[in-house]
């Protein structure tokens, strides 16, 4: 977990932000309820996920948010495919 210090995010349009672990447990559980799995998978895969991803951006002060996209698909590859394809098209037409 970071703690006392600000992970700062690289956008598309090459602005910046800090990081906040809620947009990815929100982009996980959005891509997990557009394929009409329970709520409670949703949660728990949205929770595995975002933890997953604090812990890889732990010890980082900038990174881009198409490194972390390309994580959050990984990472959801492992746990579930069809969740991990909602997730990547989401993005597409968004």
């Amino acid at each position: 977990m970071v703690t006392g210090k600000h992970i700062h995010i690289v956008k598309r349009q090459g602005h910046f932000e800090v990081f906040d672990q809620k947009k990815i447990y929100a982009s996980v559980y959005a891509s997990c309820l557009a394929g009409q799995f329970p709520k409670t998978k949703c949660e728990a895969m949205a929770e595995v996920v975002t933890n997953q991803i604090k812990k890889w951006v732990d010890n980082r002060e900038e990174i881009s948010s198409e490194e972390i996209f390309k994580q959050v698909v990984k990472f959801l590859k492992k746990e579930d495919k069809g969740i991990a394809f909602l997730y990547e098209t989401h993005r597409d037409v968004s």
